[in-house]
Order: structure tokens, then sequence, then C-alpha cells
């Protein structure tokens, strides 16, 4: 009797498992798609001004690793196991990041996170970062729309702001084939706010609390050796792309 029992507990387990698929054991890995946009070498007169990324903000529901995609109703869903190294927000700081030294017309620029001795901060807001899609199971566009402001780093004084949407057509419906839309539309989108950047002015000197005769904070040029050591600890962290 005590055999016929584990011989039928062990029945039950094996049509569990084929007709629940995932119901025992660990679920199966997601595949990984890396969001990475290569930017090719620039040149030009550089800005003498130091320059933090702040981590951008990002909208309810796109702050994830996970690949998001609007439904022809309006409604979010997200790609079945598939999902970004890493979360929205660090992916487009490091794009970000990537362009400025790619320019080559900045040498002191880092994340927030290195603490760099900035002149101006760059604050994103990251509002569209998906796949959309017109007809259930049609072929999704992508779009990613970011809006940027650049304030002093001393009183946050706003000094402009700028705003870019891309979209890029998915080569067809998979989460595959969106990831590399999004890096290419992503690409377009950061391209435009670092071109826009770079146009700003000097800064007026700014020395809060300083006192008469007190001298001046160090100049642009002299942060490269922090701006680069800052920049290469944060990329040590991120995931390999």
């Amino acid at each position: 009797m005590m055999q016929r029992r584990f011989l039928l507990a062990g029945a039950s387990l094996l049509m569990l498992s084929a007709c629940g698929g995932n119901l025992l054991g660990p679920p199966d890995a997601g595949t990984l798609y890396p969001v990475r946009p290569p930017f090719p070498a620039g040149s030009g007169e550089k800005v003498g001004w130091a320059l933090s990324i702040l981590r951008p903000d990002v909208a309810a529901g796109l702050d994830s690793d996970r690949i998001a995609l609007m439904q022809p109703d309006g409604s979010m869903d997200y790609y079945a196991k598939a999902n970004f190294p890493d979360r929205v927000p660090p992916l487009v700081q490091q794009a970000l990041l990537d362009a400025f030294e790619a320019s080559g017309r900045i040498d002191a620029v880092a994340p927030e996170q290195a603490a760099l001795h900035a002149d101006y901060n760059l604050v994103t807001e990251v509002k569209d970062f998906a796949s959309h899609y017109a007809q259930a199971d049609g072929i999704p566009k992508v779009t990613v729309s970011i809006t940027a402001k650049l304030t002093t780093a001393h009183g946050r004084a706003i000094v402009g702001s700028f705003s870019t949407s891309q979209t890029v057509n998915a080569s067809v419906n998979s989460a595959g084939a969106a990831a590399q839309a999004l890096q290419q539309a992503l690409g377009a989108a950061v391209t435009q706010i670092v071109n826009w950047t770079l146009t700003a002015p000097m800064p007026p000197a700014q020395q809060p609390n300083a006192s008469p005769g007190a001298s001046p904070g160090k100049p642009a040029e002299q942060l490269l050796h922090d701006s680069t050591r800052g920049s290469n600890q944060l990329r040590d962290k991120l995931p390999a792309q």
C-alpha cells in the first residue's frame, strides 16, 4: 500500500510538471538584450567647464530591467523572458557618458556618483522607452523620449532645457528586434542632447560662502584625472555589455 501511494504521488508530480511547465523548480532564465549605442569619435573645440550627469528620472513602469511594450489599447506590458542587463536609469546615464567622452570636446565629465566638482549638472527625464503596437502581434515602433535640463551646480539655476523624441521601426515582432531599435533610438536621442549641452557658455564663477581673497576652485582642465577615475570606477561596477 505504501509503495502504491509513492507511485501515485510521483505520477501526480509528473502530470503537474507537464501541464504547468514552470510550476516546479526555478523558472527558465530570460535572455539579456544589451542596449549600449556606439558613438563615433568626434572632434572640435573643447568646452572649459566640468559636467556631472545625474541619474535620469524615469516614468512609472519604465524604471525596470524589463523591456516594456504598449498594447494597442494603451495598456503597458513587458516582453516575456527578455531583460536589459540593468535598469533603464543607469542604462541611459551610461549612454550619455559614452557620448560625451566620444565627442572629444569635454575633458571633465562624470556621473554624479563620482562626485565630480562640476560647473554644470545635466538633469534628464525619460518619458518613453518602449515598443508601441498599433495592432496586436504586428511589428512595433519603438520610441525614446527624453527631456534634458542643464543647471548650475551651485544653486541649481536652470540654464536651458531641451527635449527629443526618436522613433524607430523594429525589423520584426520580437524582443530582440525591439532592443535593437531601442538602441538606435537611444543613440540618436543622446547625440542630440550632447550636441545641445556642449553649446552652453562658460558659467560664471560660483563660490557660495567664499571669503574675500579666497582662491578660486580648480578649473575644468585640472579635473581630467578625477573625472576619468570616476568614469572608470562606475564602468567597473556596471554589467558588461
